[in-house]
């Protein structure tokens, strides 16, 4: 039964003809609009307006060069040509973006190809696991790594200064780098600091504050700083 679905639904790249172009257009600008409002609501807080209009885009663009090419081997190799002197200089993403992106070059493709029925049907599939993953937090850490950088006076010792404040709260800590400011009057220690979602960031930062005289420091979700020699 669902395979005499899918396949009603599939039509032939080798006619093309303006009634097949504008389906296979529409539906993919109807996925591309899915997969779009998917990576939204998987992505509240991180998405941006660019990213979400070239997922609706890309399905499209995909679907075109495949209905232009359909099986015609002269333009294939033309294409690549084409294609091969371009040049993409962006530095690599997120690696749940470059999946999206694959995700509607997958869908644009089945449009392309005539395969409608299972262009829906994956894209349906893939949707769901995105949300159930995403509401479930599946594979997200408990703990989070963050950059503590703290000036202390030069007559506290930096070996011993915080590690009962670090023990108390359940800091894991790693001294990365120490080096001396205001003409050797003080010391800036940097700490890869491992924290749980649960520790109160005020409470430990307040802690600190009265180990070091209530100097400088900051915490940073930035990466650890590598020491230097």
């Amino acid at each position: 039964m669902l395979d005499s679905i899918l396949n009603s639904t599939t039509t032939s790249t080798t006619d093309l003809t303006l009634t097949n172009a504008l389906v296979t257009i529409g539906l993919a600008i109807v996925l591309g609009l899915i997969i779009s409002l998917t990576y939204m609501k998987t992505n509240k807080a991180t998405y941006t307006q660019g990213f979400t209009l070239t997922l609706i885009v890309l399905p499209i663009v995909v679907a075109v060069i495949i209905l232009m090419i359909g099986s015609n081997v002269a333009r294939a190799f033309s294409l690549a040509g084409a294609f091969s002197i371009i040049r993409f200089r962006s530095a690599a993403g997120d690696p749940k973006d470059i999946t999206y992106v694959l995700f509607t070059m997958a869908a644009g493709l089945a449009c392309g190809v005539g395969s409608l029925g299972y262009a829906v049907l994956f894209t349906l599939i893939l949707c769901v696991v995105m949300f159930v993953l995403s509401r479930f937090k599946f594979g997200v850490k408990k703990s989070q790594q963050k950059t503590l950088k703290v000036t202390i006076p030069e007559n506290l010792g930096y070996e011993e200064a915080f590690e009962e404040v670090f023990s108390k709260f359940g800091v894991q800590h790693e001294l990365k780098k120490i080096r001396t400011t205001e003409l050797g009057s003080l010391y800036e220690l940097v700490y890869s600091v491992t924290m749980d979602q649960n520790v109160n960031q005020k409470a430990f930062l307040d802690s600190i504050r009265t180990r070091n005289g209530n100097l400088d420091l900051s915490l940073t979700m930035a990466p650890p700083v590598t020491a230097e020699y």
